[in-house]
């Protein structure tokens, strides 16, 4: 990505949050809710954080810039983990936003590109 023209950073992951966000999204799996469980399946010792939260901090960078998403496709590349920060990243060409997500330790979890216009 070029130099970037956007940035939004949040952090740490709180785990309590993301147990609270698998209950809403009925999602049982393990990973999110159980260390032990990320263990097992050799993804580390740190619960995951769920796909739709970790686009949505992207969402949240193109909100804070006073954009909205009007299109947007996105590759799932990494994990986010309980305890990690995050950062958001956009590089403006035109209507079009690259952007990627990156966690605190420089691995990348999300990028993807999005066709944006000013929000109302």
């Amino acid at each position: 990505m070029s130099k970037p023209d956007l940035s939004w950073r949040f952090g740490p992951i709180d785990p309590a949050a993301m147990r609270t966000l698998a209950e809403v999204l009925h999602d049982p799996n393990p990973i999110h809710l159980d260390a032990r469980a990320v263990k097992a399946a050799g993804l580390g010792d740190r619960v995951i954080n769920q796909g739709p939260a970790n686009l949505a901090y992207v969402f949240n960078m193109l909100e804070h810039a006073g954009l909205e998403a009007v299109s947007l496709e996105a590759r799932f590349t990494g994990n986010v983990r309980s305890g990690d920060d995050v950062e958001a990243l956009g590089a403006l060409e035109g209507e079009s936003c690259r952007f990627t997500l990156i966690t605190g330790e420089g691995l990348t979890a999300i990028t993807g590109s999005a066709t944006v216009r000013r929000a109302p």
